[in-house]
């Protein structure tokens, strides 16, 4: 068995081989008191981009985030309102912008990193990650520039309100709504408080000048916090052990980042309503069905890790969705995976030892030491 199967099994030890039976059983399959469940690109990205397939409706991500994020944040959004709240967050995420922003916050982190490999220490892939990505984060949400204690602080509190969703969620118990709410109202405290500075040169300023509302500001701080550091905590120590265990000599960068993300896939399953009657490949649906689409089963279908692999089209970062509601941070977060994976691909980087993480929603390491080979 692979290590990113062990991931899995160690993250969802019931639901994950429930998930790759199901792969088994064809493109489209109705389990009965799961869902309509996707298993094929192609079918995955058609229901992506169908107007009829909401994330607003019943059994969709809105079940799970508008009791804690309130009902106008992209997570949860479809229609008019959608578009036009997307179209005011766009050009705070141009590859430019974020580029010099993640090089700005990482600047002194990445430096002490390499000196740290350069010295011949053992380094922990995956504390270290949890530092950079919470900095990153905190400058998004407004803070400036914080400690490590700081960044470790957000990242824990954001991967507890994250570990609170499985696979099999439906939606937040009560208890579980009030404690991610004491978490984000922190967050949207703090992203307020920088959105009335309306300083241009902080994300939450831009926002303000490019007539975002103060809810919706506070709306978006929790959104990126809860989606834009566990995706890129995650992803760059397990891009790091699959170049390890593949023995892989990177060329194009670009391309094997692309490759890692379909092995690791960032999101696993993907969920929409059915808000009118339609068909996917040969099953009918009905108006308040739920969609499961099981981005991992789309992605895992086109063979092993094999970084000369240029994706087809219907399969193009699939897991970072598709059409309207494809995620608006890639950018940010393809920046701070570029940073980070050149420094470690500068020191040839081996992976001394692992420990799979356990009670996680996204499948990582709990520790990944590496050191400078």
């Amino acid at each position: 068995m692979n290590h990113e199967a062990r991931l899995y099994l160690a993250a969802h030890p019931f639901v994950y081989p429930l998930m790759r039976l199901l792969a088994r059983l064809g493109p489209v399959v109705r389990v009965p008191g799961l869902g309509v469940v996707v298993n094929d690109a192609v079918t995955a990205r058609a229901v992506l981009t169908d107007e009829r397939f909401r994330k607003d409706g019943p059994g969709s991500p809105g079940d799970l985030w508008t009791p804690v994020l309130g009902p106008s944040v992209l997570l949860n959004m479809e229609g008019p309102g959608h578009l036009a709240l997307r179209r005011k967050l766009m050009p705070l995420f141009t590859s430019a912008y974020v580029s010099a922003l993640v090089a700005d916050v990482l600047r002194e982190p990445l430096a002490h990193l390499s000196a740290r490999l350069g010295r011949g220490e053992t380094v922990d892939l995956v504390d270290a990650m949890r530092v950079m990505a919470g900095a990153v984060i905190c400058r998004v949400i407004g803070l400036g520039e914080v400690s490590e204690a700081r960044a470790r602080e957000l990242f824990a509190d954001g991967e507890r309100v994250v570990s609170m969703v499985s696979l099999r969620s439906r939606r937040l118990r009560d208890r579980q709504v009030v404690i991610a709410r004491q978490v984000l109202d922190k967050i949207g405290d703090i992203a307020q408080a920088a959105y009335e500075a309306g300083d241009e040169s902080t994300v939450m300023g831009r926002m303000r000048a490019q007539g975002l509302s103060a809810a919706e500001a506070r709306g978006a701080a929790g959104a990126f916090f809860l989606t834009g550091t566990e995706t890129v905590a995650t992803f760059v120590p397990r891009l790091i052990a699959l170049l390890h265990d593949h023995r892989t000599r990177v060329g194009d960068l670009d391309q094997v980042i692309e490759e890692a993300m379909r092995i690791t896939t960032p999101t696993p399953m993907m969920l929409r309503s059915v808000g009118s009657a339609a068909r996917i490949g040969r099953v009918a649906v009905r108006p308040g069905d739920r969609v499961l689409i099981v981005t991992h089963n789309c992605a895992r279908a086109y063979g092993p890790f094999d970084p000369s692999r240029r994706h087809p089209p219907e399969l193009r970062r699939l897991w970072f969705g598709a059409g309207p509601h494809f995620c608006i941070g890639y950018p940010l977060a393809l920046a701070e995976i570029r940073a980070v994976a050149s420094v470690l691909l500068s020191h040839h980087v081996r992976v001394v030892r692992r420990r799979a993480a356990r009670g996680v929603l996204i499948p990582t390491y709990e520790h990944l030491w590496i050191t400078a080979a």
